[in-house]
């Protein structure tokens, strides 16, 4: 049964998908925020949520944990120092996505920006 497994169709094949997911989250714990496309940003949206509820809880254990996950050490000591202390008292709901009014210029596609709440 496939329960709670789905998965958002943003990449050609699992591992494009994984690495996707990856970039886009370390861009967003560097710079708060980003613009792309609406599917991108609800799907990135699970990921980093569930990264902040880990690094709410500095361990080595989750560092590691992390660090598996992103795979850039930049990312996730500004995950560790500067974000998740930010949201110690909040018990979820750390990133807003916002649709924008405009498609994009080549292909109409419906465009979100998301941001650190």
């Amino acid at each position: 049964m496939r329960h709670q497994n789905y998965k958002y169709n943003i990449g050609s094949s699992p591992a494009h998908r994984k690495a996707l997911l990856r970039n886009l989250a370390a861009e967003i714990i560097d710079h708060g925020k980003i613009k792309t496309t609406h599917a991108k940003c609800k799907a990135v949206r699970v990921f980093l949520e569930r990264l902040i509820t880990i690094a709410k809880n500095d361990t080595l254990a989750n560092r590691r944990l992390a660090l598996k996950k992103l795979h850039s050490k930049n990312a996730v000591h500004k995950l560790f120092a500067e974000v998740a202390p930010k949201y110690k008292e909040r018990a979820g709901g750390y990133t807003r996505v916002l649709q924008i009014a405009d498609g994009r210029v080549g292909d109409n596609s419906q465009m979100s920006s998301i941001s650190l709440v």
